[in-house]
């Protein structure tokens, strides 16, 4: 069985970019290669799942996106990690073109790309995490089954505060500022578990 660690791209790993499509405007957020790193040394794979409205939208196209993939990869390399495996969504219910309109199972919250993931990995969901700065990158992770950590880059910190200002009970099971708060929380989760 594999352990897992999914996460989302944007305001996760890089800086939130509108429709990043152009290596050069790749930002990898403070700590990511680090925390990527000690999550792979602690036996997990690293597999991205990321909405690509842009793609649907027709603002660029899937080669430009895997063209920025290999760079992302190229760039954690050089400080010894990497991602696994990329699956991604192109479509938009209403704002895609062509094929790419539709609703489909793929687009967060939905699990379609957490199911790709399982035609290459045997997914163990007690041992796997999701990771995201967003409210639809969590409820993902739970309509899958797995825990579901908030990061306070991209959007994260703004969507912890309107969830308490409206008075909500938390909506994710662990919050952490960074990605490597993140990692820390994972890695000693499953030390106890396993202790």
């Amino acid at each position: 069985m594999d352990k897992a660690v999914f996460l989302d791209r944007d305001g996760t790993i890089n800086k939130e970019v509108t429709y990043l499509y152009r290596p050069e405007d790749l930002v990898i957020l403070p700590g990511v290669p680090e925390a990527v790193k000690i999550l792979r040394d602690n036996g997990f794979c690293i597999l991205v799942v990321t909405n690509q409205a842009g793609i649907a939208r027709g603002y660029y196209t899937v080669e430009h996106m895997h063209r920025l993939h290999r760079y992302l990869n190229e760039q954690l390399k050089r400080d010894g990690a990497w991602i696994d495996a990329f699956y991604y969504c192109p479509h938009h219910p209403e704002h895609g073109i062509g094929e790419y309109r539709k609703v489909c199972r793929c687009r967060k919250p939905d699990t379609g790309m957490f199911e790709m993931a399982e035609r290459e990995y045997e997914i163990d969901k007690n041992h796997s995490y999701m990771i995201g700065d967003k409210r639809i990158d969590v409820q993902a992770g739970h309509n899958y089954g797995i825990r579901s950590i908030l990061v306070g880059t991209g959007y994260g910190r703004e969507e912890r505060e309107k969830s308490r200002r409206q008075g909500e009970e938390p909506f994710y099971d662990f919050y952490s500022e960074t990605l490597m708060g993140a990692a820390e929380f994972i890695i000693g989760k499953e030390k106890k578990q396993h202790g």
